[in-house]
């Protein structure tokens, strides 16, 4: 029950954090993750949701990735 009651609270406040990061000035994207797989240690909800932002990171970075190697290609 107290382990419980820890990790929600953990998660929560890394979350909750994270989600303030979106509007104010701070890494968002690192403490939401944190966050949601601290919460993911109990919640199957949270669990599906740190998927979800796994894959739009990774769906992210390659999108990023081809913009990098288009810009190099394209001063060639």
């Amino acid at each position: 029950m107290i382990k419980k009651a820890v990790i929600t609270l953990v998660g929560a406040s890394l979350t909750l954090a994270g989600a303030l990061l979106l509007v104010l000035p701070g890494p968002a994207w690192l403490l939401l993750p944190i966050g949601l797989a601290v919460l993911s240690l109990e919640y199957s909800w949270a669990r599906r949701w740190l998927k979800k932002s796994q894959a739009h990171m990774s769906k992210t970075a390659r999108w990023i990735d081809r913009k990098i190697l288009l810009r190099r290609l394209s001063r060639k």
